[in-house]
């Protein structure tokens, strides 16, 4: 059995980390590059880097910033938000992210995805899919599908996530950042429901995201669900619980963790 992944996700806006509740309602949460060597010293399995309003400003993500928290991290490190090229991907993997994950670019351009996983490889290429849940039928209210949204929550695609998650991996895709925009930032607990689907129906690593908000959501989702690791920001920022604690409670729940 493959361990579970902790993973701290670091969205930043002007240069600072941030957290807000549903991508809305933004906070400051500290220094990005102080936070990434205080999540590598605690224990933290990787990292994930998003420059939140990068797409949305239409400008790169911050090279300086990705470089200055590479050079304090010695775990996995993942880099997103404003991609729209593989000479960016370039750029920030020589910087020093070990994957680049992709979000508006891939749904504008999914020849992305194959061209990424063509020059750098599947594994680096992570698509991420920020999903809310729509009613799919008047005449049948109970019946719900989630559609994708771009542009940081901003944009409805339209997209289906599960089918959207299902073509990403056929072009290339090595991993999901799944996040659900309905429980983001409320510290309700993952979408458990969102995340089997996805789960379910690819062949590669799915991160969950969105909602956790104390260490019985992380034990949930990885019970409940086949996910590879859980993407956690407020409860961690705001030093709610440490990587510590919630791994020794998921080693007491015989969830297989990297001590």
């Amino acid at each position: 059995m493959l361990a579970k992944r902790i993973i701290p996700c670091l969205d930043i806006k002007d240069g600072r980390v941030v957290k807000g509740t549903k991508f809305v309602d933004l906070k400051d949460a500290g220094d990005p590059v102080e936070l990434a060597k205080y999540y590598n010293k605690e224990g933290a399995d990787e990292l994930c880097f998003l420059d939140i309003t990068a797409s949305h400003e239409n400008r790169k993500t911050i090279l300086e910033i990705v470089e200055s928290v590479a050079r304090e991290v010695f775990i996995p490190f993942t880099v997103g938000g404003g991609i729209s090229t593989t000479d960016q991907m370039k750029d920030l993997l020589r910087a020093g992210a070990d994957k680049i994950t992709i979000n508006s670019s891939a749904v504008k351009n999914p020849a992305l995805i194959k061209e990424g996983a063509k020059m750098f490889g599947s594994q680096c290429i992570v698509l991420a899919i920020d999903a809310k849940r729509t009613q799919s039928s008047i005449l049948n209210p109970q019946s719900y599908k989630w559609e994708v949204y771009v542009k940081g929550g901003r944009e409805n695609t339209g997209l289906d996530a599960i089918l959207w998650a299902k073509k990403a991996v056929e072009l290339g895709a090595g991993e999901i950042l799944l996040t659900s925009m309905d429980v983001d930032g409320t510290k309700a607990g993952y979408d458990i429901e969102l995340t089997k689907k996805i789960v379910e129906s690819v062949n590669v690593p799915v991160i969950a995201s969105g909602g956790a908000g104390k260490i019985e959501d992380v034990i949930d989702v990885f019970k409940k669900t086949d996910c590879s690791a859980a993407l956690l920001a407020s409860i961690l920022h705001y030093k709610d619980v440490s990587i510590k604690q919630i791994k020794e409670e998921l080693k007491k729940e015989m969830v297989a963790i990297r001590v």
